[in-house]
């Protein structure tokens, strides 16, 4: 299986016709309650519903004229060496007409198979072929602002947008917003151009009617219909990631069409779908109205996004890492790992080792909530972030900052005297040997000129160590949120930890991958009873 962006029809995309009527429920199906329900003060209430509609015919012709088709092209180079050759069709390997499209193509190409280029024409540049895409959009603004996304007009040299009657208008792109893959285009039009409202994709509920209207295939205006599947879901397309998903179909080409309800609101951007085959199989992500329309807001008045930056780097919370830190009510919230230097979490006070549990009065029930929290935060604001540390919750003021345009990398340490070269370690029960950080293990390690800590040279195989994936080279930072320096202060800690009763120690370490916290189990040294 694979998760696919729904390109225009030249890659992946969105929505395939069903019959305009649903079909009507089972009246059996309907009854409040079973014949021989229980009665009484304890019985199970009957819970209120609403009967799919008896068609949709109605709500699709009033959305139809909004919908429109984008074409797009895009200059390609043909291949060096064989200006004239058109493209091979790809057959499926080991097919009979894999051969016979790479024969006839041969020999229907200058220069091959004895064929002579024609007289007097000596080497030429490859021309440019031209390479045209189908999407999907839609009309947010009678002024003529499209809704679409990213991927669908990315790299265009023309973009045209087409309406229901078949006009067809060159678009301007007024803005780009690749981290949510929306994009925002104008068309002038002698008048008014028929629009659609946004809604509020926070009422869509799972089970809710939603109807998907595209250009599928290049079909041009289908409408499909199905229920809302699933909220808040991850598909590791980005930072952002908090699609709704759905079963009404999604095909190549609906990529930017609209998702309604059953009001005729906007309440998502089809966008991507779950599939083996690139075929619609009843899984599609659309993105929330409520993220759309602030980021298409800003794209059309200033052409760009401006997302608020907090300058953590932050993971998960476990169970362990939860237990580790005492924090009441299990695992939750996002753990900072590493408060940037100089970025607005470290000027407001958040610590490594803090977590997160409420950015501007809004919960972060786990860590992937918090960067799109944070992003849709005002930059310039000055907001209330309640922390875990130490034991109990604190209430923290922070100012948001605008994200960064790059990647801000935090300002090295000053060079300060390497520590002095303890004697390596073994750090029995965890199957793990440290040292310190000498001017052979910065070496050999390749470690950074301002890396303080304990190095670790060595894993043992089934051990703590091991199951968290701790390799040699990864520096030691902090124990239980306090900084180590030598490989025998590394050593007091454990065994302090382990005569108060402790289960776990939460290590700060730092490997290629950059900071991250890892929660280690106690075991008892060799020799000693478990």
């Amino acid at each position: 299986m694979r998760i696919a962006a729904l390109l225009s029809t030249s890659v992946l995309a969105v929505a395939l016709s069903l019959p305009g009527a649903a079909q009507t429920p089972n009246p059996g199906a309907m009854s409040d309650a079973p014949a021989n329900a229980a009665t009484g003060a304890n019985a199970p209430q009957p819970v209120p519903h609403r009967g799919a509609p008896e068609s949709f015919a109605p709500l699709v012709r009033q959305l139809l004229p909004a919908v429109v088709n984008i074409s797009t092209t895009q200059g390609v180079a043909a291949r060096p060496g064989r200006p004239d050759a058109p493209e091979t069709p790809q057959a499926p390997p080991g097919s009979p007409f894999e051969e016979f499209f790479r024969d006839f193509f041969n020999r229907n190409r200058p220069g091959q198979d004895g064929q002579q280029a024609p007289p007097g024409r000596g080497p030429q540049a490859p021309p440019q072929r031209r390479a045209q895409s189908l999407g999907s959009g839609f009309i947010i603004d009678p002024a003529g602002i499209v809704i679409t996304n990213n991927h669908v007009i990315d790299g265009a040299d023309e973009i045209n947008v087409i309406l229901q009657d078949n006009t067809t208008i060159r678009a301007e792109l007024v803005g780009t917003d690749p981290r949510t893959d929306i994009a925002v285009l104008r068309v002038r039009h002698t008048a008014p151009l028929p629009a659609v409202p946004w809604g509020d994709s926070d009422t869509a509920n799972v089970g809710d009617w939603v109807v998907a209207i595209g250009n599928p295939f290049g079909l041009g205006g289908t409408v499909t219909a199905g229920i809302v599947s699933a909220r808040g879901r991850d598909i590791r397309q980005g930072l952002y990631d908090d699609f709704i998903q759905t079963d009404a179909a999604i095909n190549r080409g609906n990529s930017g069409g609209p998702l309604f309800n059953m009001r005729g609101e906007v309440v998502g951007i089809n966008t991507a779908i779950y599939s083996p085959t690139g075929g619609s199989i009843g899984i599609g992500f659309s993105i929330p109205s409520n993220l759309a329309r602030g980021i298409a807001g800003q794209l059309a008045d200033a052409g760009r996004v401006r997302r608020g930056w907090l300058g953590v780097n932050i993971q998960q919370v476990t169970d362990e890492i939860a237990d580790s830190l005492g924090l009441r009510g299990g695992a939750r919230g996002a753990l900072v790992s590493r408060a940037q230097e100089g970025g607005p979490a470290a000027a407001g006070g958040i610590r490594n080792g803090d977590v997160v549990l409420r950015f501007n009065n809004q919960e972060v029930r786990e860590m992937r909530n918090l960067p799109r929290i944070v992003a849709e935060t005002a930059v310039g604001s000055r907001v209330p972030v309640v922390v875990w540390r130490d034991g109990r919750e604190e209430t923290l003021q922070v100012t948001v900052a605008e994200f960064p345009a790059e990647a801000q990398q935090a300002a090295a340490t000053p060079n300060q005297p390497t520590p002095r070269g303890d004697r390596p370690v073994e750090l029995s029960g965890l199957g793990l040997r440290v040292a310190g950080i000498t001017a052979e293990n910065r070496e050999r390690f390749r470690l950074r000129p301002e890396t303080r800590g304990v190095v670790v040279t060595e894993v043992a195989p089934n051990s703590p160590a091991a199951e968290r994936e701790l390799r040699p080279g990864d520096v030691i930072l902090e124990v239980q949120q306090e900084r180590v320096t030598t490989p025998q202060e590394l050593q007091e800690r454990i065994e302090r930890l382990r005569r108060q009763g402790r289960a776990t120690a939460l290590f700060l370490v730092e490997g290629q991958g950059g900071q991250r916290f890892v929660p280690l189990r106690l075991a008892p040294p060799r020799g000693q009873p478990g």
